[in-house]
């Protein structure tokens, strides 16, 4: 019965062929030169394995242990009944992520949030070796660390992520980690959706449904060629285990971040100097748009890569380096995996037609120097830590690259900046009804004021103006 119905099937299949090199009307004969992805033709291939991906590839998937020291305060009831306080106790926390051995002397990506605030770092390889390990670049908005080990001339097990293969959905994929601390651990699924962007400010994630859970994160998503794809980093799931909806980095972030560190000695993010939103249904009838895609500039930093392709306010940002762009996002992830320096087709939409012009990927510069200084004297900025805002400070402490003006980088605790409520991130603007433009400025104006009994402090905090009431002074002996 099963041979008559199979040769049935295949009869079928074969039937209207004209001749036994046509496959237009025969879906499941895969086309010429396609040999990668075939929808399986028996049952023999259905049940074929993929231990011999796994074998390739799981020994340059690595854990990652950290353990930090935080100090705590006891809440003991008695403690707070009978008005006792004892000295903070310093406990040792330790967590587990994962890891993937990218070059073979040594060096090892995972996640930033897996290595936040360690102490002690030590990666263990998948033989049962463990070695110390170092972080030498992490980028918490893109949530990558790299990590370095130490083998000595040993050269071991790693991942090619230079991959020439672009993942498409439906793809198979395995997810290799280490989910809870139980041991190495190998899941597979396919390629749910590419693009995803509504994730993290930067970002282009591939989602999978290959079951991904807590230690899985900084592990590696493979193809079924043993390539490397994609790093976990997170999953979506109100109660915090698998719910089939994982998300990993693409591997080609992932390569420029390894680039960077290797050659700059940190992760660096191309910029486009400008600032973009989303086009809507409603603004892309405005602006002539077929469909709501792209995202339109609103505003564009003077001397800046967009400046320098010569885009204008209302330009439509359509696709850059022939990837469609369509929200912030997703130009930062896009700009972030571009090489310092090289230049690429920015295609955009102006004035109702399309129009390419030529973007040359540049890092956010330093300038003004930050200059940083710590205020020390008789006025309301005792104890602040102030420094010239720059767009290579605004991308490198995680605040609006736009931003220009004296910044209050950090504030000493029970100072007088602290006293009078002064915050990490306050643009100082004015000092008793006198413009500052510079932390050097700054710190002038205030020493030739002295020791006066009334002052007003004008700031811009996130975007309003506050006059800081002034409640304490600091007074010398």
């Amino acid at each position: 019965m099963k041979k008559l119905s199979l040769a049935l099937l295949g009869s079928v299949l074969a039937f209207g062929a004209t001749s036994p090199d046509s496959h237009a009307e025969d879906p499941f004969r895969p086309f010429a030169g396609d040999s990668v992805r075939v929808v399986p033709q028996s049952n023999a291939q259905v049940q074929l394995s993929y231990a011999p991906v796994v074998k390739e590839t799981a020994p340059a998937v690595v854990n990652v242990f950290t353990s930090r020291t935080v100090r705590t305060r006891s809440n003991d009831f008695f403690d707070m009944m009978f008005g006792m306080r004892r000295a903070p106790q310093d406990k040792t926390q330790n967590s587990l992520g994962s890891g993937v051995i990218v070059k073979s002397n040594g060096i090892v990506v995972t996640n930033a949030h897996v290595v936040k605030g360690a102490d002690e770092l030590k990666v263990v390889l998948n033989d049962r070796r463990e070695f110390e390990a170092k972080v030498i670049a992490e980028d918490a908005e893109i949530d990558l660390a790299i990590l370095r080990i130490d083998p000595g001339s040993e050269r071991l097990p790693s991942l090619n992520i230079e991959s020439q293969s672009d993942p498409e959905i439906g793809d198979i994929v395995l997810a290799i980690g280490n989910p809870f601390g139980v041991g190495q651990t190998v899941t597979s699924g396919i390629v749910s959706a590419k693009g995803r962007t509504n994730v993290t400010d930067v970002s282009s994630f591939i989602q999978t449904d290959a079951a991904v859970n807590p230690g899985n994160s900084g592990g590696a998503l493979v193809n079924l060629n043993g390539e490397l794809i994609g790093i976990n980093t997170a999953i979506f799931s109100r109660s915090g285990g698998s719910n089939g909806i994982g998300f990993a980095i693409p591997s080609e972030l992932v390569a420029r971040a390894v680039d960077s560190t290797l050659t700059d000695g940190k992760i660096i993010r191309p910029w486009l100097g400008a600032r973009t939103n989303a086009v809507d249904s409603a603004l892309a009838a405005t602006l002539g748009l077929d469909r709501a895609r792209g995202t339109i500039v609103s505003e564009i930093y003077t001397n800046g890569p967009a400046d320098k392709a010569g885009l204008r306010e209302r330009d439509v940002i359509l696709s850059l380096a022939g990837t469609d762009i369509n929200d912030e996002s997703g130009l930062k992830f896009k700009l972030a995996t571009l090489e310092r320096g090289r230049r690429s087709d920015l295609r955009i939409w102006r004035d109702g037609r399309e129009k390419t012009v030529r973007l040359t990927a540049e890092v956010p510069q330093e300038s003004p120097a930050r200059d940083e200084r710590f205020l020390d004297g008789f006025h309301p900025l005792d104890g602040a830590t102030i420094v010239n805002m720059s767009p290579a400070l605004g991308e490198e402490i995680g605040v609006d690259p736009y931003l220009t003006g004296v910044m209050v980088l950090s504030v000493a605790r029970g100072s007088a900046a602290n006293y009078n409520r002064f915050r990490p991130g306050d643009i100082v603007l004015e000092i008793n009804d006198k413009e500052v433009f510079t932390s050097r400025n700054t710190e002038n104006h205030l020493t030739s004021i002295g020791a006066a009994e009334e002052w007003s402090v004008v700031i811009d905090r996130n975007g309003r103006l506050y006059n800081i009431p002034i409640r304490y002074i600091p007074r010398s002996n």
